[in-house]
């Protein structure tokens, strides 16, 4: 296994199936790295996205990010959504210099994903309470950390959106 810091890997490096992750993360957790997981849907990828994901990386040494299917994005935000596919939401979020993983998860939340993966510290926006933060009592059950981070004020992909239909 190679080092993560300041070595580039390419977005199939990075762009993997939990059953990869689940293969790499004994690894990692041996050599002590701590690792962070936060999710989303990612649709249209804007500056708040990568200043959220640039600040959940400086909170540990490996950072994986869950990206929700197309189906649970349909669940969560409706059947207009998404905007942009699953397959190219999740390598862009990978081709991110913070992001060391990307994996693609179908349910509407990542409670599954979390358990699997047993991170050091779940990340989720200050938009949500941290006892509603989906996991955080798992990852507090066995000594993980739940932290919040300050969104950019006025970016979101829904301002993003009706920006785009006033504009058209």
């Amino acid at each position: 296994m190679r080092a993560y810091r300041g070595i580039q890997r390419s977005v199939r490096d990075k762009a993997i199936t939990l059953k990869r992750l689940a293969d790499i993360l004994p690894k990692l957790k041996k050599q002590k790295k701590d690792i962070v997981f936060t999710n989303g849907c990612f649709d249209l990828l804007h500056y708040g996205h990568a200043k959220y994901l640039e600040i959940a990386k400086s909170k540990g040494d490996i950072l994986i990010v869950g990206v929700n299917s197309d189906s649970s994005v349909r669940i969560i935000k409706g059947d207009k959504r998404p905007i942009i596919g699953e397959r190219d939401r999740l390598n862009l979020i990978a081709s991110l210099e913070s992001v060391d993983f990307a994996v693609i998860f179908n349910q509407p939340t990542p409670l599954e994903i979390i358990k699997k993966i047993r991170p050091d510290i779940i990340i989720k926006g200050a938009d949500w309470a941290e006892d509603k933060i989906v996991g955080g009592n798992f990852v507090k059950s066995y000594g993980g950390r739940v932290l919040t981070i300050k969104l950019v004020k006025g970016l979101s992909t829904t301002n993003l959106i009706k920006k785009i239909v006033k504009a058209s």
